[in-house]
């Protein structure tokens, strides 16, 4: 004899609505319905990819160790030289930037970490992934301004740090004027140091985001924080003191000086300077991102 297996009419319901249990996202996650990645997830990521970058490590290392090593070198010949100088050059003698002059080249540094952040996918071409991924490309970018910020800006304020100490333990092992950490110039000039850096890394995000060429993100780093900074003062009358005042690079590294030139912008409005160009250049980089194909 056959027995019919019987099914109560409630069961189909109770199937489903299992069903659309399991597929209903857990009250703690981050994952919009139908799957998108959430901003939340696009930090993630960005983090993952600088964080595995080998050149990130090698970037910080360097930056440290030539920072650290340039500040000893200009405490040393500071130090040696500071009794030849007249009494108006000493008066003027400025120990929170002697010791923190290896801003010069951290900030081409971190902001070639900036640069490799974007055009590192575009070298190979993991762009077309990521943005499939998350197609709101303002989030993507976005992601990764966070994400730089978040390693460069305590990267540079250690950075400064340690040229400031090492800088200022020079100068006064050498019976120079020198300064305590505690001052409020020191204190300025480390934090500020840290902020300046941060945003040369973002200027190089952007940098990269318009241009898409490591290579060209470089050489266009090196003309616009170096080359016109040395050849400011070789610059025709007005346009000489002008660039000197207002040029961003220029401006902003008011910010590591305790001895201020009436000529020049202030440590904090130089750095306002800097910050706002920087801004511009991301609110282009946004703009040209959202709009240009992959």
């Amino acid at each position: 004899m056959s027995h019919a297996i019987t099914q109560s009419p409630a069961e189909p319901a109770k199937i489903r609505r299992r069903a659309l249990t399991r597929r209903r996202p857990s009250p703690g996650s981050d994952r919009m319905p139908g799957g998108k990645a959430t901003f939340w997830h696009s930090l993630h990521a960005e983090w993952i990819k600088i964080r595995t970058m080998r050149s990130t490590l090698f970037v910080i290392l360097g930056t440290m160790a030539f920072t650290v090593g340039l500040a000893a070198l200009n405490g040393s010949s500071a130090g040696s030289e500071f009794a030849a100088l007249s009494p108006a050059d000493q008066a003027t003698f400025d120990p929170l930037a002697t010791s923190m002059r290896g801003y010069l080249l951290a900030q081409i540094a971190l902001g070639l970490l900036g640069g490799l952040v974007i055009t590192s996918e575009y070298g190979a071409r993991t762009i077309v992934p990521t943005l499939t991924s998350v197609p709101h490309r303002a989030r993507v970018l976005a992601s990764k301004a966070v994400v730089l910020v978040g390693v460069t800006l305590p990267v540079g304020i250690a950075v400064s740090l340690a040229g400031f100490l090492v800088g200022q333990a020079t100068l006064s092992g050498a019976g120079v004027p020198h300064l305590a950490v505690t001052d409020g110039v020191a204190l300025r000039g480390i934090v500020g140091g840290g902020l300046y850096l941060a945003l040369a890394g973002l200027f190089g995000l952007a940098l990269g985001t318009v241009i898409r060429s490591t290579t060209a993100t470089v050489t266009t780093l090196f003309g616009v924080m170096l080359i016109v900074q040395a050849f400011a003062p070789a610059l025709p009358g007005g346009v000489g003191d002008w660039v000197s005042k207002y040029w961003p690079p220029i401006a902003g590294g008011q910010i590591i000086t305790s001895i201020q030139d009436p000529g020049l912008l202030g440590p904090w409005a130089g750095l306002g300077v800097m910050a706002g160009s920087v801004a511009a250049l991301m609110a282009a980089a946004f703009v040209v991102f959202r709009k240009r194909d992959a």
